[in-house]
């Protein structure tokens, strides 16, 4: 007890009530209120004064089912002083809670922990409270009178709101009544650094309205949207300081003694804010991801760094809020620019941890995000680089996510660079396997097309060929007329070394393919993969002589005979088949030189289709009975002396190499080529001379006359400024005495 001074002629006491609560355990109203006691002085004054808080437990336990609780609140507000009339409705309401309340054991062991503390709980949206709706949407006005008081008051009044908005019956309602939603966006907008409980409720309340599209005009009214970006941001940045604070503890404490405890003490708070902090981040999240169906808000979040925000979220490790942070970024990834945001910040690094993970939502969403983010090749390289190569390997054998993970292997497998990889992972032999196994059945899209470009590469090649590999692709290849599985038999036939020697035993089988009756594309395939066979000991003229492959080339020689593509492998196959003499012999007796040049002549714009007829021509002047026929039966050397300049590298190449085979066998075209190169060459010095004269910062060409007597020679003796004399005229000058006269 306070000793009062004496002399002091009187006190005076003040009772205030507070709020009301309802007990944790027992059947019984808890009344908050406050004392004030002061000491006046012989004038009045204020000499001393103290202020105590107490509270008043009404137990009610009478109270059941079929009571009357309107008559029982009248009751209890009539024999306790301390609750005012006024507070009726809130009394019966209480009331009416504690007749539907239910326990369940878990909570009856929390309430006798917390029974002896003898201290109210604080009701939370997420307590599973039970209440009468008809009596609380009646009441609508006096809960909003709560957000006009404390703290407490106002988490109490936003969770009896938010406990009528969660039934979609009550929005319209609520919606009619404007000071609600006012109210709590003025609370919310006011408050929301105050309590992370009172923001959580009150953003609930808002989301239970977004999630119908009909009411994100009234949520984006109130700013709400904005409001939840400012809390994200402003949490985060909290979080931040909590595991700064956390690792200088952690940094600072020793092994034992006080400061071990305080950091102990400290980690508990810090997982007690957290549990807190990710249900406000969960709920705020929700509620962007619904007003995020308007494309224009989605653009707003995207001004203000949202997606910065859900990266920087994926640290966390509740599951939950990790579903909706994946599922948003999957949402935002179909748009570039929001793709472009995640490739600038570490998305892909922080969805790497979660590949694989337990909780099945949780994994399907990730590798559907991935998936998306595959498409960017920067993002692919990334995917590489974090290691997520064998981890999406390993879920091939996951039938709820095999799908999602084929497609994101497929799209690292275009890239070539990448290519090689798979050689180190189990994925190759997995998928030979399910190809396998599905003998009987229509090949997986996926499957065949991760294969066709893996089989690109050689080492995978040789990989996919192991053991009876090659017999197997054949045989289903063959049996099922299945384009795609050629396609992959072809890609390996590509690679020189251990591989191409396996398909000796194959040539006759796929030489039978190659008819006018079969589809244009299993042909394609089929040719294609012959043309790939550059093997030595192979007797391509017996081939084509069994299978009469030569009436066939020719008439595909024909423009507009076939689609493009099978024209090309048509002279690609020439190409190959003119290795062997013979066979180069009976091509050129049977009249495709001709109809190579019609094609030449038509397809002359195209340079795969150029670069491969003069292969072909290159192939043919090795031989000396198809030298001959182009020499001096077409016109393929005066078609090569128009290409030796082309543009492209590769066409003038080989046109050089053909041209100096001709040139050596014969002399009439070796000094048209040879006038034809000096033409060439004359006409660029002439430009570049003309170039420089035509400069007029630069007065005089050479420095001395000097200078001038190299431009006038070539390898091959004098040559005229002018360029007007042919190499004809030097070709019949004679040297005599030193000089040279002219013949003619």
């Amino acid at each position: 007890m306070r000793n009062f001074t004496i002399g002091a002629p009187y006190s005076k006491s003040k009772v205030t009530a507070g709020s009301l609560d309802v007990h944790p355990t027992e059947k019984a109203l808890v009344v908050h209120y406050e004392v004030e006691a002061s000491i006046l002085g012989e004038g009045g004054g204020h000499v001393l004064g103290e202020r105590k808080e107490g509270q008043k437990i009404i137990r009610v336990k009478s109270l059941s089912p079929s009571t009357d609780v309107a008559a029982l609140a009248k009751k209890v507000v009539e024999e306790c002083k301390l609750i005012p009339s006024s507070r009726l409705p809130q009394v019966e309401h209480l009331l009416y809670y504690l007749q539907n309340r239910k326990s369940s054991p878990v909570e009856d062991k929390l309430e006798k922990k917390e029974k002896r503390t003898a201290k109210p709980r604080e009701l939370t949206p997420f307590d599973g409270m039970e209440l009468n709706e008809e009596a609380i949407i009646t009441q609508v006005d006096d809960y909003i009178e709560l957000l006009y008081e404390g703290i407490p008051e106002k988490i109490r009044g936003a969770a009896l709101i938010l406990q009528l908005a969660r039934n979609p019956d009550n929005l319209e309602e609520l919606l009619h009544n404007e000071a609600t939603l006012g109210a709590l966006a003025r609370v919310l907008r006011e408050d929301w650094k105050q309590s992370v409980e009172l923001a959580t409720i009150i953003i609930y309340v808002f989301f239970c309205f977004s999630s119908f599209s009909q009411f994100h005009g009234v949520v984006s009214s109130y700013k709400i949207g904005a409001l939840c970006m400012s809390v994200v941001e402003h949490e985060l940045k909290r979080h931040d300081v909590w595991c700064e604070e956390l690792r200088k503890k952690s940094k600072s404490a020793p092994e034992n003694g006080t400061l071990r405890r305080d950091q102990d003490k400290a980690l508990k708070k810090y997982q007690g804010l957290l549990a807190k902090q990710e249900q406000l981040l969960r709920v705020s999240l929700y509620l962007l991801l619904n007003l995020a169906e308007d494309t224009r808000t989605e653009l707003k979040m995207r001004n203000k760094n949202i997606v910065g925000l859900l990266v920087k979220v994926l640290e966390r490790d509740d599951e939950e809020l990790l579903v909706l942070v994946v599922s948003f970024l999957k949402k935002l990834s179909i748009f570039l620019e929001n793709k472009n945001d995640m490739a600038e910040v570490d998305t892909v690094e922080r969805l790497a941890r979660l590949v694989p993970c337990e909780h099945e939502d949780l994994l399907n969403l990730t590798l559907r995000l991935l998936l998306n983010l595959s498409f960017d090749s920067g993002l692919r390289a990334k995917m590489v680089e974090v290691g997520l190569l064998p981890k999406l390997t390993a879920l091939l054998g996951d039938e709820n996510n095999r799908q999602v993970a084929l497609r994101i292997l497929y799209h690292i497998s275009i890239d070539d660079r990448f290519k090689g990889m798979f050689v180190y992972t189990d994925c190759i032999p997995q998928l030979m396997q399910s190809l396998y196994e599905h003998s009987e059945q229509e090949t997986e899209a996926e499957l065949i097309s991760i294969l066709i470009n893996l089989a690109a590469n050689k080492k995978n090649a040789q990989l996919m060929c192991e053991g009876n590999g090659l017999k197997m692709l054949m045989k289903r290849a063959l049996k099922m007329k299945d384009c795609l599985l050629m396609k992959m038999i072809r890609n390996i036939s590509q690679h020189d070394g251990a591989t191409k020697p396996l398909y000796i035993d194959y040539v006759g089988d796929l030489a039978a393919e190659i008819r006018a009756e079969e589809e244009e594309e299993w042909v394609l395939e089929c040719l294609g993969t012959l043309a790939n066979l550059t093997i030595p000991d192979l007797d391509w003229e017996l081939v084509l002589k069994e299978y009469n492959l030569v009436p066939y080339l020719k008439d595909r020689l024909k423009p507009g005979s076939a689609e493009d593509d099978l024209i090309l492998e048509v002279v690609i196959m020439i190409g190959t088949v003119s290795i062997d003499d013979a066979c180069a012999a009976m091509l050129a007796k049977s009249g495709i030189i001709p109809a190579l040049i019609e094609l030449l002549n038509a397809q002359q714009e195209d340079d795969e289709f150029v670069c491969q007829i003069v292969y072909v021509f290159y192939q043919m002047v090795f031989h000396q009975a198809t030298r001959d026929v182009i020499i001096k039966d077409t016109q393929a050397p005066a078609y090569l002396i128009d290409l030796m300049h082309d543009k492209n590298t590769e066409i003038r190449k080989v046109c050089d190499n053909t041209l100096d085979i001709i040139a050596e066998y014969d002399e009439e075209w070796g000094r048209k080529i040879q006038s034809e190169k000096f033409r060439f060459h004359n006409n660029q010095w002439l430009e570049m001379v003309e170039s420089r004269q035509a400069d007029e910062s630069e007065p005089y060409l050479y420095e001395n006359d000097n200078d001038t007597a190299d431009l006038f020679y070539s390898a091959d003796g004098i040559t005229p400024a002018e360029g007007s004399v042919s190499p004809d005229f030097f070709n019949d000058l004679q040297q005599q005495n030193g000089d040279f006269y002219h013949t003619g």
